[in-house]
């Protein structure tokens, strides 16, 4: 099988120059040590069995199971036996440009963003899709398998569009199986994510927010949290959180100075917001699958 375009520096696994998406089988026999990435990952058991590592505990896998993993969560595999896993992957980029306008599919909305910020899930959305769903699943995966040597300049919108009709199959069954979002995303949901993302650092409040959405508070946050699961500010608090890892993974900057160019200049709560999240504190998760700190 051809390499995938993806590069391990330790711990952390990261795209090659010019990649943007791409989807490939990995058959693993024993265990896959906990690492990370900077891209979304969606991980479809296709065969086999094994068990899934993650902040959320051990997890047998089976075929039909799915984890989908947004940047810079940590996760591994233990006990595999011919586990074979159909591995898609895309880019944080591809999904704040050409995907942007999945915010407004309210199914799409659940799988990529609301649905693993939500509760207890830290980045991480699981599910498990019957025998005919995962046929549905794997033949756009096929297909972009397929392209993945294909020259980027030529076969982008193919690559893009067989990403989407696999989004969307999952989206799809993974509303049907868990009572996912449904019906329409209200556009002062959608677009008090896309104010709060474009300027994380500023100190947002519920009222700043509400306001420049012409709401009220009490209605903001009962939508938001309809359609989210999380209020507003716990939502920031998810993507802060996020970003900060991301800074920690490929940046140089101090655990300090990314907490301020996240939104929280108090060390003492981005420290305990980013260990409420990932489980280890800031400087333990760089030691372990990022580079060193600046001295």
């Amino acid at each position: 099988m051809n390499e995938p375009p993806v590069d391990r520096a330790g711990a952390l696994l990261h795209f090659t120059e010019g990649t943007l998406a791409y989807a490939g089988h990995y058959l693993h026999e024993h265990d896959h040590e906990v690492h990370t990435h900077s891209f979304i990952e969606v991980a479809v058991v296709t065969g086999g069995e094994g068990v899934h590592v993650s902040l959320a505990g051990r997890r047998p896998l089976a075929a039909g199971d799915v984890v989908l993993l947004r940047p810079g969560v940590w996760h591994g595999y233990e006990s595999c036996r011919r586990l074979d896993v159909f591995n898609c992957c895309f880019s944080s980029d591809l999904l704040r440009r050409e995907l942007a306008w999945a915010r407004e599919d309210p199914l799409l909305n659940h799988l990529l963003w609301a649905g693993p910020y939500s509760s207890q899930r830290r980045g991480m959305l699981t599910a498990r899709l019957d025998p005919a769903a995962l046929s549905e699943c794997v033949e756009p995966l096929d297909a972009l398998n397929r392209l993945r040597l294909r020259p980027l300049s030529l076969y982008r919108s193919e690559i893009i569009a067989r990403l989407i009709q696999f989004l969307g199959r999952l989206a799809r069954f993974v509303a049907q199986t868990s009572g996912g979002a449904g019906g329409h995303s209200h556009p002062m949901v959608v677009r008090a994510m896309r104010l709060m993302e474009a300027d994380p650092t500023r100190a947002w409040t519920l009222a700043e927010l509400a306001d420049r959405l012409h709401l009220s508070r009490g209605y903001l946050v009962r939508r938001f949290k309809a359609e989210t699961g999380l209020p507003p500010m716990a939502y920031l608090s998810r993507f802060r959180v996020e970003l900060a890892a991301v800074m920690l993974l490929h940046g140089d900057q101090s655990i300090t100075q990314i907490g301020e160019a996240v939104g929280w200049p108090d060390a003492n709560n981005f420290a305990r917001r980013f260990r409420a999240h990932y489980g280890m504190s800031a400087s333990a998760y760089r030691t372990q699958f990022g580079t060193p700190a600046r001295s």
